[in-house]
């Protein structure tokens, strides 16, 4: 910046010289000819010189002329990528920062186009679209910490399995649903302006086991518990284990659902016939000298009574976070997990019995139970718990790092 000033500084004093030679100077030439005419002495300047001096004088000009039109100052101007818009500033609450060096690319679902934002903007379009605006601020910081965290990790790994060509992440739960920027500019400033502190009060922050991002698996509504990552899915995870969370009964909405199914219902998404039950078994058997096909509800819906469904479609175990782990139709076993997968649960923490001709199916919870429980965040919350508190509450054993320290060695290694 200082060569770039001295050769400006240069240039001014430069062309001022040459403007003073072409108009001061050729003035002055001009009266010394006309003195030295009335003295006899001179001669008029032959034309060829003076069209030549003039030429070279404006093409010295014409060459030095830009570096006058550099802007010195460029660190006033504000840098943007092209594909972002800027929301307004909030009252309380200014936008994360936009010239962040790390870009999300986010495939937006409803468009089919790809948004590139900011690491710190693609973290307040997560926390806006998994938790309500209406939580309280450490929930919602919380909140922002896991979806901070979960992105890092996957960009460091280079991973990004399920997105399309292009994108680092689609905007669905499939990885982490996602605000455009177009959207959030049409939410109330207030609400905006929380967001924006909530992810700037933990800029920079994630949370790491060993040095490295966790897998920040987070969901709605415990059922008094979370559960450990082995129990759901398959391989254990040091800081993914079960923990109470007494708070969502009282908290969530999403506490406790029921539904009712027709045992036909039942059946077929299970991929099951009806003589998979041995109480259906004989009963359709002896009515009819034939085992039946689960396709007549009819039949089905009446011919199993409670005792007998209470004998044939058990529920075995549970796992230590409360929810089922084995469950038994007939000679069939299942996962509590593809139980809830496959008859569209809430969560894997149900009871079910035989009410009315139909199955009666109550659940407690909402989600795979593995990882932070949002409403258990806010019950936290409410209770005075800080967002630090709150995520080493649910992953144990996690230390606070930072997402620009775990980026930038990753460029360098």
């Amino acid at each position: 910046m200082a060569t770039q000033t001295r050769l400006l500084e240069e240039g001014r004093r430069l062309i001022g010289r040459l403007w003073t030679s072409l108009c001061g100077g050729a003035w002055g030439n001009r009266r010394r000819r006309r003195r030295r005419s009335r003295r006899g002495a001179a001669r008029p300047r032959p034309a060829l010189v003076r069209a030549t001096a003039w030429a070279g004088a404006l093409t010295a000009l014409a060459l030095l002329m830009p570096l006058l039109l550099v802007d010195t100052h460029p660190q006033q101007r504000a840098a943007s990528p092209g594909s972002e818009r800027t929301l307004p500033a909030a009252p309380d609450a200014a936008p994360p920062e936009a010239g962040a060096a790390e870009q999300v690319r986010v495939h937006l679902s409803g468009t089919r186009q790809v948004e590139r934002v900011a690491l710190e903007q693609y973290v307040r379009g997560v926390v806006a679209a998994e938790m309500p605006s209406d939580f309280e601020l450490e929930a919602l910081k919380a909140q922002a910490i896991a979806a901070r965290t979960y992105i890092v990790r996957r960009l460091l790994a280079q991973d990004a399995s399920g997105a399309p060509e292009g994108a680092d992440v689609t905007d669905t739960v499939a990885h982490q649903a996602y605000v455009p920027l177009a959207e959030l500019e049409r939410r109330p400033q207030d609400a905006v302006a929380k967001l924006n502190r909530a992810v700037n009060e933990t800029k920079d922050i994630v949370l790491t086991y060993k040095g490295e991002p966790i897998m920040a698996a987070f969901f709605s509504t415990s059922n008094g518990y979370t559960e450990n990552a082995e129990d759901y899915w398959t391989n254990p995870v040091p800081y993914l284990k079960s923990v109470p969370s007494p708070w969502d009964q009282s908290v969530s909405p999403r506490y406790r659902e029921q539904a009712k199914m027709k045992v036909s219902t039942l059946l077929a998404k299970l991929g099951l016939q009806a003589t998979a039950v041995p109480a259906l078994s004989r009963a359709l058997g002896s009515a009819n000298g034939i085992g039946q096909a689960f396709s007549e509800p009819s039949q089905l819906d009446s011919k199993l009574s409670a005792a007998a469904f209470a004998k044939d479609m058990q529920i075995l175990s549970h796992t230590p976070g409360k929810r089922v782990e084995q469950v038994r139709i007939g000679k069939h076993r299942f996962t509590g997990r593809e139980i809830r997968e496959k008859l569209d649960l809430r969560s894997s923490a149900f009871e079910w019995k035989m009410e009315g001709g139909k199955v009666l199916i109550t659940t407690f919870g909402f989600g795979h139970g593995v990882g932070m429980s949002q409403y258990g965040a806010q019950g936290m919350a409410q209770e005075g718990a800080s967002a630090e508190k709150i995520v080493t509450y649910y992953y144990n054993g996690v230390t606070l790092g930072k997402a620009s320290k775990l980026l930038t060695s990753n460029l360098k290694n």
